[in-house]
């Protein structure tokens, strides 16, 4: 019998919708010690099925037709009271981003305990020495310490893991984890996958795991279902739907899938130097109302150079410092020491006045589109603002706002729309315009496609590379993806503990890597023993 299954399935969406379903007649199982992946677009109704297994669907988004078995009980048709008693116990989740999914004002250990008072007997001792038991199987330290820490004290992977230890702390049968990975860097990606396989072997959980990251789905998967609009087009092996896929939806996505080798390019050391920064340093200093002051040393003696019409490439994991260089080549934070060179004019030392006329030539465009774009501005106001604080006159603003829409694929009629009436690529194609609008000479984008579907990753990166071909630009993209940075960088610096340890031409870094540092990363990456993409 299998732990999980799911027979005609259909989930309706609110009227108005631009489908009458999330899900229609969805039919999958889960087996015991199987983990089978979810694989599909943004839309595509792989977290709405998992949150219907849950019992967690919103009243707008009602289960109205099909069943779904968890351990032979179908759990469409209990009440609430018994849903609380299945989840942990039989069933749970893990979340996408554990800092919003875990509560702030709580210590991890209260949170696991919360989960041991309310599903077991257990007095606190007995309690207790369970906590320390799984916080000890998800390979974090010191586990005292871990569980009278509060969440924000945590790295993002530390926060994972207690999340997956909460999840588990009951031996559940079903485990779902809904893109827990999406938001970590390539080691700690790696991490989190590996301790979720060695669990699921060690307790003989079936896993049904969310996934848009073909990479995630070629080192973990046993089988794979592929859904598209609420529909489930394809469901097979591993190596059946990712070598031999027989819907023309999943060689679309499996295509998109950026290569890990990076395409060859001829190098242009003749074209005149845009960015150039020496010894560059950010130390951040902190000095509590008692203890000794503490220093960050975020960026440390980097020195890079990125030429007009070169894209420099800078990886390395979170906390590296990739996006504090990034910040302040464009001085939205001071360097503390060294040198930032635009065009050859020094700015780490400028004052807000001076810097002012140089700033159209430094545009940013950031990870989340919609955090930075003004929810109360339409797309028209937000592409016109710089140029008109720069003096250019209202109707050769819109004109060039119009001319930018087009150059990013999209429609004029955008301009008078808001940015919550888009998706997450279009809202991304809106902020590439809008930083193009003030004609810069370099374009930092800062892992701006890494909360994209592949299909529109792959979109998104074609465009900044005909937009890079076109203008002539000079780019910096920083990312912790190493298939990105393959596919659009000339030059790669990879960075660890504030300093780049190794830093060449894509070609040399991706197939001669030098540093332990780099083959880590490399190491890491998940999937590379698949040939997705193309060179």
């Amino acid at each position: 019998m299998n732990v999980l299954d799911i027979k005609d399935l259909c989930i309706a969406l609110p009227s108005g919708a631009e489908r009458a379903r999330a899900a229609s007649s969805v039919s999958f199982g889960v087996g015991k010690g199987e983990i089978l992946c979810l694989v599909g677009e943004s839309g595509s109704g792989k977290s709405v099925i998992a949150q219907s297994v849950m019992g967690l669907l919103p009243k707008n988004l009602p289960v109205t037709a099909g069943t779904i078995s968890l351990l032979g009980e179908d759990i469409t048709r209990v009440k609430e009271e018994r849903l609380r008693q299945l989840r942990t116990t039989r069933m749970s989740m893990v979340f996408q981003e554990p800092m919003t999914a875990l509560n702030p004002v709580m210590t991890c250990g209260d949170q696991i305990d919360e989960v041991l008072r309310f599903h077991t007997e257990l007095p606190a001792d007995k309690r207790k020495k369970r906590i320390l038991e799984i916080i000890a199987e998800t390979a974090l330290p010191d586990p005292e310490r871990m569980m009278a820490s509060y969440p924000h004290q945590l790295s993002g992977g530390q926060r994972q893991r207690i999340m997956i230890a909460m999840a588990l702390v009951l031996d559940p049968a079903l485990l779902i984890a809904d893109e827990p990975t999406t938001a970590l860097d390539v080691t700690t990606q790696a991490q989190i996958l590996n301790l979720i396989l060695e669990l699921q072997k060690r307790h003989g959980t079936g896993v049904l795991f969310i996934t848009h990251d073909f990479g995630v789905v070629a080192e973990i998967a046993h089988r794979v279902a592929v859904l598209r609009l609420g529909e489930l087009v394809e469901i097979g092996t591993r190596d059946e739907v990712l070598k031999h896929p027989r819907h023309e939806y999943t060689k679309m996505l499996i295509s998109s899938v950026p290569a890990l080798k990076p395409v060859a390019r001829a190098a242009r050391p003749d074209t005149p130097l845009v960015l150039q920064t020496s010894r560059l340093a950010k130390t951040y200093s902190d000095r509590g109302w008692f203890g000794p002051r503490r220093e960050v040393h975020a960026a440390e003696d980097v020195s890079i150079e990125v030429r007009r019409g070169q894209t420099l490439g800078i990886v390395g994991e979170s906390g590296s410092g990739k996006s504090t260089v990034a910040r302040c080549i464009v001085r939205l934070v001071d360097p503390t020491s060294g040198e930032v060179r635009i065009g050859g004019t020094e700015i780490a030392t400028m004052g807000a006045a001076a810097l002012r006329p140089l700033r159209r030539k430094v545009q940013i465009v950031f990870q989340d589109p919609y955090r930075s774009l003004n929810p109360r501005r339409t797309v028209g106001e937000a592409i016109t603002e710089g140029p008109l604080n720069y003096g250019v006159p209202r109707p050769e603003a819109l004109e060039r706002a119009r001319n930018l829409l087009e150059l990013v694929r999209m429609d004029a009629s955008a301009l008078s729309r808001y940015p919550h009436q888009f998706s997450g690529g279009q809202r991304q194609r809106i902020c590439i315009a809008r930083a193009l609008a003030m004609e810069p000479e370099l374009l930092v984008a800062d892992e701006a496609v890494s909360a994209l579907d592949v299909s529109v990753q792959a979109q998104v990166l074609e465009l900044l590379e005909e937009i890079r071909t076109r203008l002539d630009l000079a780019m910096l993209f920083i990312t912790h993806d190493l298939r990105v940075a393959a596919r659009i960088c000339d030059q790669v610096a990879v960075m660890s503990k504030g300093r780049v340890v190794e830093y060449g031409p894509a070609e040399e870094i991706f197939l001669r890597p030098q540093h332990e540092y780099t083959r880590a990363l490399f190491d890491a990456a998940p999937g590379r023993g698949f040939a997705f993409g193309s060179a």
